[in-house]
């Protein structure tokens, strides 16, 4: 299988994902660039190395600089090339998606996913055959960086936001990193802030303990390890390291969507104050946190690219996606487990309460998420039509498929840019609600 979109390049290794394809992208990616040199990092993934090793002859033959990472989290590649003299970057990685699979996301100067422009003009330099390789005999050059993320821990704890804290006690956090590139910067930030990191699954060999994608059904391990080492909480990354999950000191996740939310409360409690921006699907529990500090909350198109354009437009001061991606410009401008983990483990110090308490002082919201097939994108049309006329009155967005909004809930209705479904996210104060707001939508369209 091989999928283009607005988060790169993803496809199954053997046929779709060879050598051959990761030059072609490199050397039309290099097309597209200025002059400068071009910053790989890997996520860790067994397969990652061989296309390194392609990214880097590929783009030396373009007579590129090439700053190589080695095995990083992807925001580690965007920390690098944002702040840098780089003209672009390219992490390998298939983010969450299993391990016959691997991909290319790649960058702009400010360390940036390409946006729908960007990508477009990299996928019709790479359909025309476009780039040209230098004549010369020593072509391009390489950099080797193997502090990257000792430089991605030190400038998270210089923000203003983490700095300062008061001393740890040493207590003890198990951390799952899939095996990926979470393995060894996770355990380095906890130390860093005075914890005593236990490592479940973080040997950085890259290969999967369970199923990659950070959801509590993949990550029971990790809540019963938290009980049996009486930690004081746990961490969950996924193969890339840009989603952060948390679980309590009781062994029980806390949700993806409040790792938004009290990343959000961290920095607008810390004195940093502005707008806040999220995605469409993700929980009003920001709104309740940006609330309790007088700060607006702003929604964008699902997609981190699409997050990060509309904070920076707005000068918003945090934002992120309800997947558990945090987003700290102060930082740099992308999903960051680490930033968001040293911004949690900041409110429950300056607090002096445990994850469990902060996560109590939030209001109670019940979200569900379902899913069904759509038989082409004529049904999605059609389907559209009908919810439009139906919820009139409550239309909020149509940016981004559908968001409906009344006063303390709301519903989102959307076709998946990469599968031929349909999601319906919705919200609301209690069980009974949030299902009868998905009811009458799926009913509507005969589901």
């Amino acid at each position: 299988m091989f999928i283009r979109s607005i988060s790169g390049l993803r496809a199954t290794l053997g046929e779709d994902l060879t050598p051959e394809v990761v030059a072609r992208y490199a050397v039309a990616f290099s097309s597209i660039l200025p002059e400068g040199p071009i910053v790989v990092g890997r996520d860790g993934r067994p397969s990652g190395v061989w296309m390194e090793q392609v990214l880097v002859g590929a783009l030396r033959a373009c007579g590129r600089a090439v700053r190589q990472l080695g095995m990083v989290p992807t925001p580690t590649v965007q920390l690098m090339t944002e702040h840098s003299d780089a003209v672009g970057g390219i992490a390998i990685t298939a983010s969450h998606n299993p391990a016959p699979w691997n991909g290319l996301k790649f960058l702009d100067a400010g360390g940036v996913f390409l946006d729908a422009d960007g990508n477009q003009r990299l996928w019709d330099a790479v359909d025309a055959g476009a780039g040209g390789l230098r004549a010369d005999q020593q072509s391009g050059s390489l950099e080797l960086v193997t502090d990257a993320i000792e430089q991605h821990v030190e400038h998270v704890l210089r923000l203003d936001a983490v700095s300062a804290l008061p001393p740890g006690s040493g207590q003890p956090v198990v951390v799952d990193a899939v095996n990926c590139s979470g393995s060894f910067i996770v355990p380095m930030l906890l130390e860093r802030l005075g914890y005593r990191p236990i490592p479940l699954y973080a040997d950085g060999s890259g290969v999967f303990p369970h199923a990659p994608e950070p959801l509590t059904e993949n990550l029971g391990d990790l809540g019963r390890a938290v009980v049996e080492h009486q930690a004081a909480f746990g961490v969950a990354v996924d193969p890339d390291a840009d989603r952060l999950v948390l679980f309590d000191r009781h062994g029980a996740a806390i949700g993806e969507e409040r790792t938004v939310a009290l990343a959000a409360r961290a920095v607008l409690a810390s004195g940093h104050l502005g707008p806040v921006v999220v995605n469409y699907s993700t929980s009003k529990m920001v709104d309740d946190v940006a609330g309790m500090y007088g700060q607006p909350v702003e929604r964008a198109p699902v997609g981190e690219i699409n997050v990060v354009r509309h904070m920076q437009r707005i000068a918003a001061v945090v934002g992120g996606e309800g997947s558990g991606g945090v987003i700290y410009p102060a930082c740099h401008a992308g999903r960051d487990s680490i930033v968001g983990l040293a911004l949690i483990c900041a409110l429950m110090r300056r607090t002096g309460r445990h994850l469990d308490e902060l996560c109590a002082e939030m209001p109670v919201r019940v979200m569900v998420k379902t899913k069904f097939d759509l038989a082409s994108r004529q049904d999605m049309q059609r389907i559209r039509g009908l919810i439009l006329e139906r919820f009139a009155d409550h239309v909020g967005a149509t940016d981004d498929g559908i968001y409906l909004q009344w006063s303390d809930s709301w519903a989102h209705v959307r076709a998946s840019n990469t599968e031929p479904i349909m999601r319906v996210i919705a919200e609301a104060p209690s069980q009974e609600e949030v299902r009868g707001l998905i009811d009458s939508i799926t009913s509507l369209i005969g589901v």
